[in-house]
């Protein structure tokens, strides 16, 4: 099959395979916003008189069987072709002859990938979104419902002070709050129109770029067709680093939920089914998933310095360099999703347990509870630490066991509502609806 850009050269078998590599295999995600692409750039193509009105409904009609094909996985890359783009050209030009050569008109692969990409790209933050808010949901009720339940807090890995599981599902749930404020920053530099700048300096043809923009829901266009061309690589390095910061907040819940499963530990425990066993040691009840879930995500904590290293020192312009990102960046969503479910599951069955802090071992855990009263009682708070720590050492420490933590974020008035609330208006200034809006309404035309 010929190339896009093929002309009469027979291209050498070798370098064909080495510079074609994953693109078909990666550009499959990208098929359905290959299509939304080429539907919008059709109807400003048809405006500005470069197709017919007749060549428009057919080649319409035609695109939205294709997006049918992608969106039920049916769509495929045949052998000998390049990319989703070569594709879904070839099958236009098989069905409508000519009128299929017509559609690359005023555009080049260059904004087309990089329209792809964003477009995939919203529509995958989007669900990772969704994914996001149902775990900090699960979170802040297993916050709430726990809220009474002490556990001990660590230093060092030492017994510090007390805290309480409604601390301990809270913080997470706020800390994945701010992994969103993150990811709207990203969201927002993704979700501007890069199409019409073709190769990176324009088109000579009268294209309306604001019409695009308009169909596909953005909020604006990428204005120089220069710096829309430099923004491949750093669209996916702005959005990596923001899924970096959603799975660096589940590693470390990962990591949390291991240790306090263990039974030196004690502090929860996962139901049977969610824990796999060992082919010797017939007690043995692991919890691979959150250590898979550790792995995985720190795996993607590395993405934004994998594209860093591919990327680093390139001068503005177009490279090929950048195809090899497309293979570190886009499995990372469905990485990044599918571990948000598993931990989704196991966060919603995990069961504390009560009585953590009866063991005498964490008697010392309310040594600062006893300080603070006796400053409450008049003592300079430096004699008080001083007197505790005396008690300690001589071994005639006796520790009062009630807490009473008041103030805002504290054991005794967590602020999950608030932290609900700052969840909600976040999700609310993605404003998904009016995407979800404009790409209805490009498949209905």
């Amino acid at each position: 099959m010929m190339k896009l850009w093929q002309k009469n050269i027979q291209i050498d078998k070798e370098i064909e395979k080495f510079t074609v590599g994953k693109d078909r295999e990666m550009d499959l995600r990208l098929a359905q916003a290959d299509v939304l692409g080429s539907m919008a750039h059709i109807i400003m193509l048809e405006s500005i008189g470069l197709l017919t009105v007749a060549e428009l409904r057919k080649l319409l009609s035609e695109l939205k069987h294709i997006y049918q094909l992608a969106a039920s996985g049916q769509f495929k890359i045949e052998e000998g072709m390049e990319d989703v783009h070569s594709q879904v050209e070839w099958m236009l030009t098989l069905k409508l002859g000519d009128t299929g050569k017509k559609i690359h008109s005023g555009r080049s692969r260059n904004d087309q990938i990089l329209l792809d990409l964003k477009l995939f790209t919203r529509s995958a933050i989007q669900s990772i979104v969704e994914k996001i808010s149902e775990l900090i949901d699960v979170l802040i009720a297993q916050s709430n419902k726990n809220k009474d339940i002490l556990l001990p807090g660590y230093t060092h890995l030492q017994i510090a002070m007390p805290s309480s599981f409604g601390l301990w599902f809270g913080a997470y749930a706020e800390s994945l709050v701010d992994d969103l404020q993150l990811l709207q920053a990203a969201y927002r530099i993704c979700n501007r129109n890069p199409l019409g700048s073709a190769a990176g300096y324009g088109s000579s043809f009268p294209i309306n770029r604001q019409m695009t923009t308009d169909l596909l829901g953005f909020d604006s266009m990428n204005y120089n067709v220069v710096y829309a061309q430099m923004g491949r690589g750093k669209l996916e390095k702005t959005v990596g680093f923001a899924l970096a910061g959603i799975a660096a907040t589940l590693s470390k819940l990962a990591y949390d939920v291991c240790l306090y499963n263990s039974q030196n530990f004690g502090f929860i425990k996962l139901p049977d089914e969610f824990t796999t066993g060992s082919s010797i040691m017939p007690h043995k009840k692991n919890p691979d998933v959150f250590e898979l879930t550790r792995a995985k995500c720190n795996l993607i904590q590395n993405i934004p310095q994998q594209i860093t290293l591919i990327m680093n020192n390139l001068p503005s312009g177009y490279f090929r360099d950048f195809q090899i990102i497309k293979e570190v960046f886009l499995p990372s969503f469905d990485e990044l999703s599918d571990c948000i479910h598993m931990i989704t599951r196991m966060m919603e069955s995990v069961k504390v347990n009560e009585n953590i802090l009866d063991d005498a071992g964490y008697s010392l855990i309310y040594s600062v509870e006893k300080v603070n009263k006796l400053v409450l009682q008049g003592i300079p708070f430096r004699d008080a630490y001083k007197q505790v720590g005396l008690e300690i050492e001589n071994g005639n420490f006796m520790s009062d066991k009630e807490i009473n933590h008041t103030h805002e974020g504290s054991i005794g008035n967590l602020c999950n509502d608030r932290i609900g609330e700052m969840k909600e208006k976040i999700i609310k200034e993605f404003n998904f609806e009016k995407v979800n809006r404009s790409v209805q309404k490009l498949l209905e035309l």
